[in-house]
């Protein structure tokens, strides 16, 4: 993907989030008004273990365990130059990326 946006031409700054992780401001700023559900990595086996459920999970508790445990954000994320942000997987947005 990183050599698919470099080809056509998009600048990648990149960040090892596992080793400097968001803050729960960051995560929160970066994803907005759209559901935090949306950028939690559901299927990780990190979140397997917390033996939870979805239905035990709050926006908040979700960013603060996020923050905690970057297995959790699911990835990559891409944050383009007008602050949308892009889950990787998201093969339609990465199109618009690149034209």
């Amino acid at each position: 993907m990183k050599a698919e946006l470099s080809q056509a031409g998009i600048d990648l700054d990149e960040r090892d989030f596992f080793a400097e992780r968001f803050t729960v401001g960051e995560l929160r700023e970066a994803i907005g008004s759209m559901p935090v559900s949306d950028y939690f990595s559901w299927r990780s086996p990190s979140f397997r273990k917390l033996g939870m459920t979805r239905d035990d999970m709050s926006e908040e508790l979700m960013l603060e365990l996020m923050a905690n445990e970057p297995r959790l954000i699911r990835r990559p994320l891409i944050m383009t130059e007008d602050g949308r942000l892009i889950v990787g997987a998201d093969k339609a947005a990465l199109a618009s990326l690149t034209g």
